[in-house]
């Protein structure tokens, strides 16, 4: 399981995401198709009638409700945009400042931004221990309601299963085999309804390695957790990694790495060492990639 503590990892970071038109919206034309028109007459054929003072208020209250609507919409879209702007920068304190403030948002894809980046501060070589573990559970439950607003939506599925491996951490080893399955249900889930997600794809061959590799002693622990105990091998782990560089060709440095892990694994030195080199020649932009 050490392999999959040290790299269920943040995904890639691409360039900066293109900033989107903002909404516009537009008057509504006088003349015969104008909805207050269409009020007045639908009121008068009712018989009732409705004096110039409340017609009017009535028209305001629906003017500004559906303003404050579109305004609504148009704030989360905003953030959305700022949020995956600073993330493709790199940003990563800042990305947190500004989605912290929306933490009891109803938007799924606010809060599964949230966990990620609560995660990405936590794993800052510059963040303390207590905060690190603070900003690891906070990520969880982040995830969690992201799910809970959406259940179809893939990424919330994805940092679920990542969030919820580091929490085991803290848990213990146990805990940590007892939630793999689990784990791997989610990412499972998140690549159903995301197919060309090479994180996630990533992520499965990272699940399927450290199964694989695992020691004799969790072994025996994984045989009291479950009845059928949770198994890979080294090859099914080369797959989801090969479709992950099919997906998205050279995305992540880590699946370069673990290319060549895996190969070694497989006593092939020479795709090994063809992989390894394309890890080392990664170009590093993040404290990950250093390492």
């Amino acid at each position: 399981m050490a392999a999959l503590r040290a790299s269920l990892a943040r995904p890639f970071r691409r360039g900066p995401a293109g900033l989107g038109t903002a909404l516009r919206r537009e008057a509504a034309p006088c003349g015969r198709g104008w909805p207050g028109t269409q009020v007045l007459k639908k009121s008068l054929q009712s018989g009732v009638v409705l004096s110039t003072g409340s017609f009017l208020l009535y028209e305001a209250h629906k003017l500004i409700s559906g303003f404050a609507e579109v305004h609504a919409s148009f704030k989360v879209e905003d953030v959305i945009e700022q949020a995956d702007y600073l993330y493709g920068s790199g940003e990563t304190e800042k990305l947190y400042r500004l989605l912290v403030q929306h933490k009891n948002s109803d938007d799924a894809e606010l809060l599964w931004r949230l966990a990620r980046s609560s995660r990405d501060l936590a794993q800052l070589s510059s963040t303390s221990a207590e905060e690190k573990k603070q900003l690891t559970y906070d990520s969880l439950e982040y995830a969690k309601k992201a799910l809970e607003k959406n259940e179809s939506n893939s990424a919330a599925h994805k940092w679920y299963g990542i969030c919820l491996s580091d929490v085991g951490d803290y848990e213990g080893i146990k805990t940590k085999i007892g939630n793999a399955i689990i784990i791997k249900e989610h990412f499972q889930r998140a690549i159903e309804l995301n197919p060309k997600d090479a994180t996630t794809i990533h992520l499965i061959g990272i699940w399927c390695y450290s199964f694989a590799e695992m020691p004799w002693y969790q072994r025996k622990i994984a045989a009291t957790l479950f009845a059928t105990p949770p198994t890979s091998t080294f090859q099914e782990a080369l797959r989801y990694f090969h479709m992950a560089e099919e997906a998205d060709p050279n995305f992540y440095s880590k699946n370069l790495l673990f290319l060549g892990k895996t190969y070694l694994k497989l006593n092939n030195k020479k795709m090994a060492l063809l992989w390894l080199s394309k890890a080392k020649e990664y170009p590093a932009q993040t404290e990950e990639d250093k390492q």
